[in-house]
């Protein structure tokens, strides 16, 4: 269930190596599954919750984590729970770490967004630092790594950066009323219930 009523064109940034992760764990498990039934036949699945737990941890670690951008604001979707971040509730956007709003009520990450390494950051061109929004430059326009349009966190704060901008240029977003408008949060009580469920199943199964 959404944390924030979306309107408007709505964009869902999911990071590509997130995805690819996802898919590296389904294939081991699905690889896991094949060997087991080879070995003991059908019988053996009864032994696979460690193989589900695998699949279920790519699904909601890496596939299942967005950013989602609307005239509504910014949800962040987690893999225990959503953010949703109205426009006028946000004060700030930082990628030190990994793309992070900041609001009266607190500062939230977007596990779906980190910022780069080391590695990530040295790929970076004069090019990379032209034409971003202007609360992207620090002094004497500097860009933090985390602020590189060709890094995870980058194309996330960038998403976030232009629809504020739009927002702000259209009237849509008054100022002020930051610490008066909350910060929409939910658990996602379904995911971690089942998380619990395959965790015992898979350490019955490692024990027995």
């Amino acid at each position: 269930m959404s944390a924030l009523q979306h309107a408007g064109p709505v964009d869902v940034f999911k990071a590509r190596s997130n995805k690819a992760l996802a898919i590296v764990l389904w294939a081991l498990a699905v690889f896991g599954a094949v060997v087991t039934v080879a070995q003991s036949g059908l019988v053996g699945l009864r032994f696979a919750a460690p193989l589900a737990l695998m699949a279920f941890a790519g699904w909601a670690l890496f596939w299942r984590p967005a950013v989602v951008v609307s005239d509504a604001g910014v949800e962040l979707v987690n893999p225990l729970r959503r953010i949703g971040v109205p426009w006028e509730a946000l004060a700030y956007v930082d990628t030190k770490f990994a793309l992070t709003l900041g609001t009266e009520s607190g500062k939230f990450s977007a596990w779906a967004a980190p910022a780069p390494g080391v590695l990530g950051a040295r790929h970076a061109r004069p090019e990379n630092l032209k034409g971003l929004p202007a609360s992207a430059y620090g002094p004497s326009q500097s860009v933090r790594p985390g602020d590189l349009p060709q890094t995870v966190s980058g194309q996330a704060a960038l998403l976030v950066r232009r629809r504020w901008a739009e927002q702000v240029e259209r009237g849509s977003v008054t100022g002020g009323r930051a610490g008066e408008t909350p910060v929409l949060r939910g658990a996602a009580w379904g995911i971690l219930a089942a998380t619990l469920v395959l965790a015992a199943a898979t350490v019955v199964t490692l024990t027995a």
